[in-house]
Order: C-alpha cells, then structure tokens, then sequence
C-alpha cells in the first residue's frame, strides 16, 4: 500500500464540508501547519475541530476560523484568539470546553477502541451538564464518551515510506494520542526516509496508524508568546 502523498493539497483533498477533524500539536508547537493551509485553500466548511487549542488569530485553526470553516470547537485552550471570542460570543461558533486530560483521554479512548472513559475531572462544573455520572468507591465520575472523528492531521518530525513517526521534543504532545485515534489519519513530515531506516526503539507512532504521510514545507514553528530574561 503507497502511502505516499506529493503535498498537504493532495493528501487532505477528500476532506468533505462537516468533517469532523482531530489535529495535533500544543498552542502551536506541533501543529499540521501545511494541511490546514490546504483546508484553508480548498474552502472546507461547517468543520468539527478537535484540538488542544484554537490557534491564534492569523495562524494555526485561527486561519480556517478567520475564513468561517470551523463549525464547531472541542478543545481545552482558547485564550489567545480574538476572533475564536468574537464568534462565540455571537453565537456563530459551536463551542465544547474540555479539561485537558479529559480531552487527551478521549483521544487515547477511541485510539484503543473504547467506548468511554470515567473521569472525577469536571463533575459538579458546567463540563457535566447533560452528562452521566456514576458511583465507584463512594467517589462520583463522569462518563466522557470517546471521540468520533473523520481525520486526524498531525505533524512529526521524521517518517517512513511506511508511515512510521517521530516527534521531536515537545511536538510530541497531543500528536501520537491523535494519530492513534483517527479514522483516516494524515501525517506531514519534514523528512521522510525509506522504511527501515528507523531505529525501531525511537518510533513513537507506528505506521499502522497513518494513513497518508507526505514531506511538509515552510514550516514557521511560531511560538505564541517569547519571554526571554533580560541581559544582565
């Protein structure tokens, strides 16, 4: 089986209008920076997004935000998107707030095939609203159903021709629990090399998982704010 995609473009471009989509990466650390460019040009509609967070305001899920192709939020950070506040406070964004570990608990739930997990995390809170809780050990939990997700589009740092993945450092983050989760799971890359030339013990996502993988370009890396001491 060719895994093998020339760019973002060709390997996203069955992505319908109401997809629902899982995206890797951490505020922007890691996040599939040339497959969202792509949804951005291929004009993708009323999407669901899954993600740790919304971007910013002229990067990341801000840009599919900025061209209204976001339906729907589920994600645990959102505070640095002046566009993501506009549109929820207008009612024009569907918004799903989720702790973080429930979010990436989620993630990991559906990648394993199970149904559902039980978290004490959001019980009592708004987060629980609509939700079933139940008992163990005299402890209340409240039951988060896995994620249903049409693509995963994450980002790594080196890959194979047969999908195999390593995240560098902190990109690691939400990208392996994602691409474990999707139903059709899309990788970019910055370097593919030929399968077996990795080290086996430094994969961190197996091929099985990936669906697509293709080599990536112009990656920015942006970090969302810079704090540096100053010189003494």
């Amino acid at each position: 089986m060719n895994k093998i995609y020339a760019n973002a473009e060709e390997a996203i471009k069955d992505i319908q209008n109401n997809s629902t989509i899982m995206l890797g990466g951490f505020g922007l650390c890691g996040i599939p920076e040339n497959c969202i460019a792509a949804l951005v040009k291929q004009g993708t509609t009323g999407l669901t997004c899954i993600s740790n967070n919304a971007g910013v305001d002229d990067f990341g899920i801000g840009l599919l935000l900025q061209t209204k192709q976001v339906k729907k939020m589920i994600s645990s950070y959102v505070g640095e998107n002046a566009e993501f506040e506009r549109q929820l406070l207008q009612g024009e964004l569907e918004v799903e707030l989720l702790p973080q570990g429930t979010l990436a608990t989620r993630c990991m739930a559906t990648g394993y095939g199970m149904p559902a997990i039980f978290t004490p995390a959001g019980v009592g809170t708004e987060v629980a609203e609509g939700k079933e809780t139940r008992e163990f050990d005299g402890k209340t939990y409240l039951m988060e159903h896995a994620f249903k997700s049409d693509f995963a589009l994450v980002k790594a740092w080196k890959g194979d021709t047969q999908g195999n993945l390593i995240f560098k450092a902190t990109a690691r983050n939400f990208n392996p629990l994602m691409a474990m989760a999707g139903k059709i799971t899309i990788a970019e890359v910055e370097e593919i090399v030929p399968a077996g030339e990795l080290d086996p013990d430094m994969i961190h996502t197996p091929g099985i998982y990936v669906n697509r993988i293709f080599k990536g370009e112009g990656y920015e890396k942006r970090i969302e704010q810079v704090t540096t001491r100053p010189k003494v």
